[in-house]
C-alpha cells in the first residue's frame, strides 16, 4: 500500500494505530455499515483485534515510507497508541471524528506540538468550535491546525458530504479546511478540492472485495491515480485569484482583439461614423475600444474597405 500511495503520488499514507482493549469495551457493538461489510455477528472488539496492526509493524511501515518518500502518518485512538506514533515523529497527528469531543485527548494531542488534522464527522459546529479552542489553549497555534468536514458512514452518500461545512467551519474556527471523503469515486474530492480544501483525505484499497468493514468505501489503486492526477489539475487550475492575461494570452490577444478599421472607402478629411468605421480582427491597429474617440474625427489620409485605422 505504501509504494501504491507513492507511485500515484500521494504526499502521505496515513494508517490507524489502537489498542482494541484501550478503544472499546466488550459488549461495544458494531456500528451499521460494520454490520453491513462484516456480517452481523460479534461485536467491535472482536472485528478490531484481527485488524490491529503491531508496534513493529508500524516502525517497518516508517521505513518503508521513508524508502519510497512519502510521508508517514496514522492516527491513534488512545493515549498509550499515541505516544507510540508521536515516537514515529509523523508529520502531523490526526484526530478522529470520535475524540472530536474527547478534550482531555486533544490536550495531549496539542502537547506534542505537530500540527493536527481533526477530522469532525457527527459533530455539531459548537463542538468543532470547543475542540478547535481546546486545542489553542493546550498551546497549539491555530495555524498549525487543519480541520476535515466530515461524514461517518461508510460509503457516504454525496448528499450527505455537506462540502460548504468547510466554509462555515473557516469562518467560525478561523482555521484552515479540508475534507475526510467517504464517498465512492473521486468526484466529490475534486470538488472539495476546487472549494478550498487544505488537505484531503481518502480511504484507498489494494482491492475493493477484500474482506474487512471499509474496503467497500474505498478506491482501488487505479482510482487513486486519477484522483491525485486530478487534484493536480485542479491545484493548477486555481491560479493566484489576479484576474489578468496569461503568457499565452498575451500571444493570442493581436490576433482576436478587434481594432478599429474602415467598413468602407474613408476620403480624407471625411468624418469618421458608425457607418464607415467599425471593428474587426486585423493586424495591428488602434483597439475597439477607442472607437467612441474616433467618431465624428477627420480621417487623415485616405482609408481602403478593410484597412485599419492608425494612431
Amino acid at each position: 500500500m505504501v509504494r501504491v500511495a507513492a507511485k500515484a503520488g500521494a504526499d502521505f499514507i496515513k494508517f490507524q494505530t489502537f489498542s482494541p482493549s484501550a478503544l472499546v469495551t466488550d459488549v461495544a457493538a458494531k456500528v451499521d455499515y460494520q454490520k453491513r461489510t462484516t456480517g452481523q455477528q460479534g461485536r467491535q472488539r472482536s472485528m478490531l483485534e484481527r485488524l490491529e496492526l503491531s508496534r513493529k509493524d508500524f516502525v517497518s511501515i516508517k521505513k518503508e515510507c521513508q524508502k519510497n518518500k512519502i510521508g508517514f502518518l496514522s492516527t491513534a485512538f488512545d493515549p498509550e497508541s499515541l505516544k507510540f506514533v508521536e515516537s514515529l515523529r509523523p508529520t502531523f497527528h490526526k484526530v478522529s471524528s470520535g475524540d472530536v469531543d474527547n478534550l482531555a485527548f486533544l490536550r495531549q494531542v496539542a502537547s506534542y506540538g505537530r500540527p493536527v488534522l481533526l477530522s469532525t464527522g457527527m459533530a455539531t459546529l459548537w463542538e468543532v468550535k470547543s475542540a478547535v479552542a481546546t486545542l489553542i489553549r493546550a498551546g497549539l497555534p491555530r495555524q498549525k491546525i487543519v480541520v476535515l468536514q466530515c461524514h461517518t458512514d461508510y460509503p457516504t452518500r454525496p448528499d450527505d458530504v455537506n462540502l460548504r461545512a468547510m466554509d462555515t467551519i473557516r469562518e467560525n474556527c478561523r482555521v484552515r479546511t479540508g475534507l475526510s471523503d467517504h464517498t465512492q469515486g473521486i468526484a466529490v474530492s475534486l470538488a472539495a478540492v476546487a472549494r478550498g480544501a487544505a488537505v484531503l483525505e481518502k480511504h484507498f484499497t489494494l482491492d475493493c472485495a477484500m474482506p474487512g468493514p471499509d474496503h467497500r468505501a474505498s478506491i482501488p489503486p487505479e482510482e487513486l491515480n486519477r484522483l491525485v492526477y486530478g487534484i493536480r489539475e485542479v491545484e493548477a487550475a486555481l491560479g493566484d485569484g489576479i484576474k489578468k492575461p496569461s503568457q499565452a494570452e498575451k500571444k493570442t490577444m493581436p490576433h482576436v482583439r478587434k481594432k478599429l478599421v474602415a467598413l468602407r472607402t474613408i476620403q480624407k478629411g471625411e468624418r469618421f461614423t458608425s457607418l464607415n468605421l467599425g471593428c474587426k480582427r486585423t493586424s495591428g491597429g488602434i483597439s475597439a475600444a477607442k472607437i467612441e474617440m474616433y467618431l465624428g474625427k477627420k480621417a487623415q489620409c485616405l482609408h481602403q474597405r478593410d484597412q485599419a485605422i492608425l494612431p
